[in-house]
């Protein structure tokens, strides 16, 4: 590659306990080190593989948990197929304990096909890991949710919470890039995706530049960390990130949450809505919203109303769980129309 991403500003000697409100609305990744070195599931991964997947299945009840499968072929990448018309994996829905004898029975292959359980939620998989395998998000209602594979690299994407990933055995790499870098990532479809999430289209370990000339630009905002047992990294909404898991076996425990009322609708909504009514409009007349989207939200503040009495503001008074349920109700109206 023609630059060296820079490495992620760090901190080390935090626990569990110690996370601050600081980094918790932070605007910036940042890598904590040793975070989580005293859990269990760390101690017990760090001790062999064998030992981190015994305590997974300590705590494994049967519930069913989705997978991906992929072949040996596709070097641990989930991605679209050489169509792309559909992906180059395929997804099952398996016992955790089947997917970890898989793990284990696949270690020693180079390559081997990829096995990987995204996403899961940890208190519906795992009952009970939570109480010695956490941490204190100060009073936020946080999603925590597990992902096991092998060796496995998942496409850079953005995430609409903000996220604390946990290594909890394994090492993984991790390359951020500011949201700015959009134009300069490729990004494929935004309603047909792998998982969910719209993903860069270029392979990170053979960039071709000649096909995505801009990714030249992007590694130059790019930051980079390597993470191992115990390590965490706070990624912010929105940011960027490509992840590969480095390891024969590999754990990571996320946290993600939205720094917004639970009544407030996700952006995403918004793109999709922006598309079917403002992206074909002419020229100037987009030009004339894009001044109007200044206006009233991007750079809203308490002038943008204040001419107009407050009983009369409407949708522009500051926005309550009753005022969204109101606006949520015209705008299915007016798209059911």
């Amino acid at each position: 590659m023609p630059a060296s991403p820079e490495p992620l500003r760090e901190v080390a000697g935090l626990g569990p306990d110690d996370l601050s409100e600081e980094i918790l609305s932070a605007t910036q990744p940042l890598v904590l080190r040793g975070l989580a070195a005293g859990w269990p599931m760390v101690r017990a991964a760090l001790a062999s593989d064998r030992a981190g997947c015994d305590y997974l299945r300590a705590h494994y009840q049967g519930a069913t948990v989705g997978a991906m499968l992929g072949g040996a072929d596709a070097g641990g990448r989930f991605f679209y197929n050489a169509q792309m018309d559909g992906f180059n994996f395929q997804p099952v829905h398996a016992k955790l304990t089947g997917v970890l004898d898989e793990i284990e029975a696949k270690r020693e292959l180079d390559p081997a096909p990829t096995i990987y359980v995204g996403s899961t939620t940890i208190d519906t998989c795992l009952p009970g890991f939570r109480a010695h395998n956490d941490l204190n998000l100060r009073g936020r209602d946080a999603l925590a949710s597990i992902w096991i594979g092998n060796r496995t690299r998942i496409a850079a994407h953005y995430d609409v919470p903000d996220n604390v990933a946990v290594v909890a055995a394994g090492r993984r790499r991790f390359t951020l890039f500011p949201p700015e870098q959009l134009q300069n990532l490729y990004v494929g479809p935004l309603d047909f995706t792998p998982a969910g999430q719209a993903i860069s289209l270029v392979d990170f370990q053979r960039p071709d530049f000649d096909r995505f000339p801009r990714f030249a630009e992007a590694l130059r905002h790019a930051r980079v960390a390597e993470l191992g047992p115990g390590d965490a990294l706070f990624i912010p909404s929105m940011w960027w990130h490509h992840i590969e898991a480095l390891s024969p076996f590999n754990v990571l425990v996320n946290y993600w949450w939205r720094a917004m009322p639970d009544y407030v609708d996700t952006p995403t909504g918004t793109l999709m809505a922006a598309l079917l009514t403002l992206r074909e409009l002419p020229p100037a007349q987009r030009k004339a919203w894009q001044e109007i989207f200044r206006h009233y939200v991007f750079e809203a503040d308490a002038d943008t109303a204040a001419h107009i009495p407050p009983h009369a503001r409407g949708v522009l008074s500051p926005l309550t769980a009753d005022g969204a349920r109101a606006l949520r109700g015209q705008l299915l109206k007016k798209l059911n129309r």
